[in-house]
């Protein structure tokens, strides 16, 4: 099979409708100031995050292929998760919700391609290689968080959006990805900023997948671990961040015990977080997840799962207590005063399933006008038609070439004629076909006898009810690529010169070519041409230092003038303590 990316042991097991998501790593165009931003943060995080972070963290970086030098490739990472049965693919971006959690199921980390710019250096809103790759794999080599991690993908891909869910991720795709640009203008971002608070306060009821998206971001984006009054850092977006990393760790956020409620808590990408859960151990993370999936329709179906499906406007699925599921965009359901479903519709084209696999002769082509079921029992009849043997079904007129009235407790009316049934392989009947059919509740007709055959589902109730479909290979290509893609940004002359100085310094430092003389050159060039830029002089003076040359005293100087820029001020101060702690070890 021919993709655009690198298969694996384990990459070759995702389905085809994932693949559209991934693209090539666009490495060549890392600059070289990218790959110091890298490093700086690198080197602080694992300065710092070694003291406060969760002890999977450091022994994860080497599991996982992580060097502190450089950003690392994708193919290189690959080789390593692989002995952990994992796999990294790089995406644009946020991936839509349902889309990044079924790649988690199949134990692949979605990597971000870019990489945020040295103004966003301590904190991003949009996803970046830096908080991928650098958060959230290190702490995968830890067996349990990595189940846990795996088995919230199987769980979340199956949570069911509302409509406004897939325009609140398009909202947020579009804001982290201005916020991130530096050519996008304060006009741009302002509105943007708006849709997405705007979104977040008109959100109505949480459906599932918001409520699991919650469950996620406070555990898997920043989660704490250990106990309330002395935590460990374990969530991916607090070990990408040297700000928050650090902010996350004061007083004034509060740190709660994980529980269930955190399902409930929403949060705001583009501020600190006001608190933070912490779960006792990485065990705990899936008790509480199993707890909630008890609550969702996946596990409790009924005539509220049904009405999700319809709320969300969505692809899905319910399962019948036959085990025949039906997968299709849910339009109608009818209760009775028990609140039971009794009859279920689809609209446009529908497949048929038993056990996650389409039933021949009952994809999308053939439903291609939606579909429409019963559910329940068979009035004054104790026997569910599931539980009936072939002498009951008999007994009962449910035969071939009979023509039968089958009236079911909703008061159901099906007439017509039976031409065969399906039944799994246990023997259970899940589907009955009738000719010349007509089906009614009261005086609704629900199908008329000149609209061919009808097949209907066999089950006295709805077990489950969950996004997508049973059969991934039921409708092609499922899901959409955002139409919002990530700038790419235009570099000035000017850009392109001071990197081509990031770029001599880093070969200088990996070729140990270095001298005080190139040291000098390329510093009287920052101080001419390039004098808002901190992060390179900091990477002369950690040349000079390792050399004792004397011209270490005029760098430090000079970051110290540097010092009065407030929006740099602390990063030159963080980087300086850096150096002085590497010079004492």
């Amino acid at each position: 099979m021919s993709t655009h990316f690198e298969l694996n042991e384990v990459t070759e097991k995702l389905p085809k409708h994932l693949h559209k998501f991934i693209v090539q790593q666009p490495y060549d165009e890392y600059t070289a100031q990218n790959q110091s931003v890298w490093r700086y943060v690198m080197r602080m995080n694992v300065d710092y995050l070694s003291r406060v972070a969760h002890n999977s963290y450091l022994n994860g970086l080497d599991k996982t292929g992580i060097s502190v030098e450089s950003i690392p490739r994708m193919a290189g990472m690959n080789r390593i998760l692989k002995e952990i049965g994992w796999a990294a693919v790089s995406v644009d971006g946020f991936i839509p919700p349902n889309a990044f959690m079924e790649f988690q199921a199949y134990n692949v980390l979605v990597i971000a391609s870019d990489m945020r710019t040295i103004d966003h250096i301590e904190y991003t809103p949009a996803p970046d290689i830096i908080h991928e790759a650098a958060g959230h794999a290190p702490i995968i080599a830890n067996p349990e968080y990595a189940e846990y991690l795996r088995r919230f993908g199987e769980i979340g891909a199956k949570a069911i959006s509302s409509a406004k869910d897939y325009e609140m991720y398009e909202a947020i795709r579009l804001l982290s990805i201005l916020k991130e640009n530096p050519n996008s203008t304060t006009k741009e971002i302002n509105e943007a900023q708006e849709k997405v608070e705007w979104l977040q306060n008109n959100l109505g009821e949480l459906s599932e997948m918001a409520k699991i998206r919650n469950l996620h971001w406070w555990t898997v984006e920043y989660g704490l671990i250990g106990t309330v009054e002395e935590p460990k850092i374990y969530g991916a977006g607090l070990l990408s961040s040297i700000g928050e990393s650090k902010w996350c760790m004061q007083d004034q956020v509060k740190k709660l015990p994980y529980t269930i409620e955190a399902a409930d808590v929403s949060f705001d990408i583009t501020k600190p977080q006001p608190q933070l859960f912490v779960t006792p151990d990485f065990a705990h993370l899936s008790l509480v997840l199993e707890e909630f999936a008890n609550k969702m329709g996946i596990r409790s179906g009924g005539l509220k799962g049904v009405e999700k499906l319809i709320d969300s406007g969505n692809l899905g699925t319910i399962e019948l207590s036959t085990g025949i599921q039906i997968s299709g965009t849910f339009s109608n359901v009818i209760s009775d005063d028990k609140n039971r479903p009794i009859y279920i519709q689809t609209t446009g084209p529908t497949a048929l399933s038993n056990r996650d696999k389409e039933l021949i002769g009952h994809g999308i082509n053939y439903h291609a006008e939606g579909f429409g079921s019963p559910v329940g029992k068979l009035k004054g009849i104790n026997i569910p038609i599931e539980n009936m043997s072939p002498r009951d079904l008999e007994a009962y007129g449910i035969y071939e070439g009979e023509k039968v009235t089958l009236e079911f407790e909703g008061n159901i009316r099906v007439e017509g004629e039976v031409i065969t049934g399906t039944r799994d392989l246990r023997g259970k009947i899940l589907l009955i076909s009738f000719k010349n059919c007509k089906v009614t509740h009261g005086d609704t007709v629900l199908f008329h006898p000149d609209w061919g055959i009808y097949d209907m589902a066999v089950g006295v109730e709805v077990v489950s009810a969950f996004a997508g479909p049973a059969d991934v290979n039921s409708f092609g290509d499922l899901g959409q690529v955002s139409e919002t893609k990530t700038h790419k940004i235009e570099y000035s002359d000017s850009d392109k010169e001071l990197y081509a100085l990031y770029a001599r310094v880093r070969e200088i430092r990996e070729n140990e070519t270095v001298s005080e003389s190139k040291i000098e050159t390329i510093f009287n060039r920052l101080k001419s041409e390039f004098k808002n830029d901190w992060l390179l002089p900091l990477e002369l003076l950690e040349l000079a230092l390792e050399n004792d040359y004397t011209i270490k005293i005029e760098l430090a100087a000079y970051l110290e003038i540097l010092k009065s820029n407030k929006s740099y001020q602390t990063l030159i101060e963080n980087g300086l303590n850096l150096l002085e702690n590497f010079q004492r070890a």
